[in-house]
């Protein structure tokens, strides 16, 4: 049996810009599979009508993305798209594929999935916690022994642009 990573999408590509880089999902998926022997990667992302092509990259980057409908609100005059993803994280973890894999890695650094964090210690399924950058949620600190900060492997996983055709090196 092998390993499954569950990714709340926007935490990790918030977390990561505000350290001024970009993931390079491509690289994200070979690191997740050679790594920690990850056959299936969950990404939970919104749906947003505009966005099919980052969609496609992410299907042939060898992600399975779970959509969550958005909403559209106004804030400070702003217009802002919001997608919360966390309880479909936590049931497709717990439930939906619980019995399909070894170990779970989560993909990010929101308290809110600490009740999850927990449930798959105890039934010793968790492997590791992957946090965008060094400022997670202190409800995870209980965890720290799990915990890797994506940003310490920017060299690795950074997206590049090539010059030709936007594409990433490889």
């Amino acid at each position: 049996m092998s390993n499954y990573a569950f990714i709340d999408s926007q935490n990790l590509n918030l977390g990561v810009r505000t350290m001024g880089w970009q993931v390079d999902y491509k690289k994200l998926r070979l690191y997740l599979k050679n790594k920690y022997n990850v056959d299936r990667a969950f990404m939970f992302i919104g749906l947003v009508a505009n966005n099919q092509k980052l969609y496609t990259q992410l299907q042939a980057a060898g992600f399975i993305l779970i959509f969550k409908p958005t909403v559209r609100y106004f804030e400070n005059g702003k217009e802002t798209v919001k997608g919360n993803v966390d309880a479909e994280l936590v049931l497709y973890a717990a439930a939906v594929e619980y019995a399909n894999y070894e170990k779970a890695i989560i993909m990010s650094g929101d308290g809110d999935f600490t009740c999850l964090i927990q449930f798959l210690e105890e039934n010793n399924k968790l492997l590791h916690i992957i946090t965008p950058n060094s400022k997670y949620s202190k409800l995870l600190r209980p965890y720290s022994k799990y915990i890797v900060e994506i940003s310490q492997l920017k060299s690795s996983l950074e997206y590049q642009k090539t010059g030709i055709g936007g594409r990433s090196k490889p």
